[in-house]
């Protein structure tokens, strides 16, 4: 029992992290409201959260605090990504949409369009890496004897969260199924997703 503490110093630090809205909680719900590929999106979100938090207690935060180019030219690439979808998003806004029967621009994603956007909005986001590399690792690097306690309650958490937030979306199934409720989500996320392009942007320049 002795590394219960470490466990739950894991699942509620990354529980406080991951509950916010984001590019990549955004396109979980999204994804979750269509009912398309979420077992591949939540698997491929929870699998890089560990991965991530794990490589950072075992060090690469150290790593990546010591190349600011590479976090550089991470805040570019993500705002040119986050930009380009918020752009997208506001597009959807301003037309009918088609509900839950399909995709609000009149096409599905496949598994392949689905599981690289979710890589952008996760790899692409120089915030993910202050949380999971930097902030989890570090605290996970701390703890005696149980970091891979923390890196399993960590994880946990995190499995939780998308997986509640994709198979729970379905819940607003009602609401969802009228077109304006999808013109909101989407103007919505365009206006999250360009601000969030706008502080990546502000963060490369100073």
């Amino acid at each position: 029992m002795t590394d219960l503490p470490a466990f739950l110093s894991g699942f509620a630090l990354s529980a406080a992290l991951i509950v916010a809205i984001g590019a990549q909680n955004a396109f979980v719900l999204r994804q979750g409201l269509r009912r398309e590929h979420v077992g591949p999106v939540v698997a491929f979100c929870a699998l890089a959260d560990v991965t991530l938090m794990a490589a950072g207690v075992a060090g690469l935060g150290a790593l990546l605090d010591a190349t600011p180019a590479l976090t550089h030219a991470l805040a570019l690439g993500g705002a040119a990504f986050l930009g380009w979808y918020g752009l997208g998003a506001l597009r959807r806004a301003w037309r009918p949409s088609a509900g839950l029967s399909g995709d609000p621009r009149g096409e599905a994603l496949t598994l392949r369009a689905a599981l690289l956007r979710t890589a952008g909005f996760t790899l692409l986001n120089p915030h993910v890496y202050l949380d999971t590399v930097l902030l989890v690792g570090a605290v996970g690097a701390a703890q005696p004897g149980g970091q891979g306690a923390f890196v399993g309650g960590a994880g946990l958490a995190s499995a939780l969260w998308f997986a509640a937030l994709g198979y729970g979306a379905r819940l607003l199934a009602p609401l969802f199924a009228r077109p304006v409720a999808w013109r909101v989500l989407d103007g919505v996320v365009g206006v999250t997703m360009l601000a969030l392009a706008a502080g990546l942007v502000a963060v490369a320049a100073g």
